[in-house]
């Protein structure tokens, strides 16, 4: 619905913007500082490496929850954002890395990347045009089709953080283990 709306009717963006909760460009400003700081090579520790796939999976669950936590297809929807974060968790996990791992200082040496912004930017999205969606029409969360996509689509962005996370996790595994799990 809201993109059929904004296809027919552009001039309806600025409404949705300007009724938007200040918080929600805060957030949206922090995410975006975040996804920016993953364009420069950095180091990092295992510690922080996680941080950043373990907060956005949150957030990706936190997302489902909110919007779909009382649809009749909550069920369901679990199962598909499951299902698409396994797929695209192998996926990502195939990989190679093409960070790098010092053991003796137990640090990631990460090259600037762009697919953590990509992926920040739509969590994010999903969430503010799910959050628009369900404000205009609440009754789309009892839709089977839009409680299966949103959660499919969170799922996914889950999955591709989780599956690039144990990417760099492997490098720091002994060679003999990580051929092993990995």
């Amino acid at each position: 619905m809201l993109l059929q709306l904004l296809a027919t009717h552009p001039e309806a963006i600025g409404p949705i913007v300007r009724q938007t909760p200040p918080w929600v460009w805060g957030l949206f400003a922090a995410l975006l500082a975040l996804g920016l700081s993953q364009l420069r090579a950095r180091s990092a520790s295992l510690t922080r490496v996680a941080a950043l796939p373990a907060a956005m999976a949150l957030f990706s669950v936190f997302g489902t929850w909110s919007a779909l936590g009382h649809s009749p297809h909550a069920a369901a929807a679990a199962l598909s954002g499951l299902i698409a974060a396994a797929a695209a968790f192998a996926l990502m996990a195939q990989r190679r890395s093409t960070a790098r791992f010092d053991p003796v200082q137990r640090r990631y040496r990460l090259p600037g990347s762009a697919l953590p912004l990509l992926l920040i930017l739509g969590i994010f999205l999903v969430k503010y045009g799910v959050g628009v969606e369900l404000a205009m029409a609440p009754q789309q969360a009892n839709d089977a089709a839009f409680a299966l996509t949103v959660a499919g689509l969170y799922g996914s962005f889950t999955g591709l953080f989780m599956g690039r996370a144990w990417g760099l996790v492997r490098l720091a595994l002994p060679a003999r283990v990580a051929g092993e799990v990995g």
